[in-house]
């Protein structure tokens, strides 16, 4: 039996979305996307906010079409389905922290970023 271990996430895209050509022509489309959590704390009363940032990658064969890239961009609310996973890496202090990405199956702009030119 098949087993399926996919996630949905909805939040704001913090930066443009950069594609990078890897081995064999492989195209991996990344970007980091914000999530914030709201809520009120019960004995201040205060409304408080976590954000949690997922790194995110959409990949794609060569000679796909990219036009997606250029609706990426910082601002922009986004819902993606994908699989996320952990990954460990050494940060400049010498300390060992983990971030959660996503390799994102699925793309949906849910609005897109305000621009001010």
């Amino acid at each position: 039996m098949a087993t399926v271990f996919e996630t949905r996430l909805i939040g704001n895209i913090g930066k443009d979305a950069i594609s990078k050509t890897m081995e064999r022509g492989v195209i991996a489309i990344n970007f980091p996307v914000a999530h914030n959590k709201n809520w009120k704390d019960k004995r201040s009363g205060t409304s408080k906010t976590k954000t949690t940032w997922v790194n995110c990658t959409i990949w794609k064969r060569e000679g796909s079409n990219l036009r997606i890239v250029d609706f990426l961009t910082r601002g922009t609310m986004v819902e993606l389905v994908g699989t996320p996973y952990a990954k460990a890496y050494q940060a400049e202090d010498g300390s060992i922290r983990t971030e959660i990405r996503l390799n994102v199956s699925d793309t949906n702009i849910l609005r897109p970023a305000q621009r001010i030119d």
